[in-house]
């Protein structure tokens, strides 16, 4: 087990290398709000999240046979374990929270508070402790995302457990991310680690969608396909293998911290495409949101 100082200040790194990182972490991982808008109008979710992990397992596939080690059958398993926790549970809790009628504010809200719950593991998974400075920064943060997050909050009508199914779903990402990044020895490159994990995720998604009724038939519309297209390349691709690359780098709270500032970035995308309106309160949260964030990445 390493400390968090220490673990930071060992590779020699350029200066520039994490914040350019986090960018772009921030920027894919709020754009699925932007996949989902354009491909949910057209399919459920299970058949949307079915298409999204079984595209991006295909494409994945053959340069994951073709390039990089052979793994072993106990890697292959535990990848496959990631997949369930960090692609099935992960993205499958929050949709069936959504259709069971959890409001789309409250569970972004908790789908947010991902970073906090990673920070929370960190110490007792892995060793990394955070500072004073450190818990000062996640407090301000998460206290900008409830006030980005404010207008779009509802409690809804939905059955109790579904409430409970989206703290458990984040929970699961948050212990998905300090394992991946604490079994070392089983690491494979980030690119055969995302097919198993996609393309379990896929077989499981497809069971839901066909006991659900909805069979697998993609809907043939320029929307869905649009959609696709984004949550594959973006959504998918760019976000998920930057985030397993950076959990390998960086500690895995510093990692997560940035995640804080996808609620305001969400609303930017939303504002520049759908033109959704900008509320004063939003920039207020994004400025709170921004200075937790550096306070964070500075301890």
């Amino acid at each position: 087990m390493t400390d968090l100082s220490l673990s930071s200040a060992a590779p020699n790194r350029h200066p520039l290398l994490w914040p350019i990182m986090a960018a772009l972490l921030v920027i894919g991982w709020s754009s699925g709000f932007v996949g989902i808008r354009f491909a949910n109008e057209e399919a459920s979710v299970f058949l949307l999240l079915f298409w999204r992990t079984l595209l991006s397992g295909l494409i994945l596939l053959p340069f994951a046979l073709a390039f990089g080690p052979r793994p072993g059958p106990r890697a292959v398993l535990s990848q496959m374990g990631f997949g369930v926790m960090a692609v099935f549970l992960y993205l499958g809790g929050f949709a069936l929270a959504i259709e069971q009628r959890v409001p789309t504010g409250l569970v972004a809200l908790i789908s947010d508070l991902l970073p906090l719950a990673i920070a929370a593991l960190s110490q007792p998974v892995l060793g990394e402790r955070l500072s004073g400075r450190q818990w000062l920064g996640t407090a301000i943060a998460v206290t900008g995302v409830l006030v980005v997050s404010f207008d779009s909050l509802g409690v809804g009508s939905a059955p109790p457990w579904a409430y409970g199914l989206t703290v458990a779903s984040m929970l699961v990402f948050a212990l998905a991310s300090v394992l991946h990044k604490g079994r070392k020895g089983l690491h494979m490159p980030v690119h055969q680690g995302l097919c198993i994990h996609t393309l379990t995720g896929a077989a499981l998604f497809g069971a839901c969608s066909l006991a659900a009724g909805d069979g697998l038939a993609p809907p043939m519309t320029r929307d869905f396909a649009l959609g696709m297209a984004w949550l594959v390349l973006i959504a998918t691709f760019a976000t998920y293998s930057l985030y397993y690359t950076a959990l390998r780098m960086f500690p895995a709270a510093k990692v997560s911290a940035a995640i804080y500032l996808s609620p305001p970035v969400t609303m930017l995308w939303a504002w520049a495409l759908f033109s959704e309106p900008l509320t004063p309160a939003m920039f207020a949260g994004l400025a709170l949101t921004l200075a937790g964030v550096w306070l964070t990445w500075r301890g």
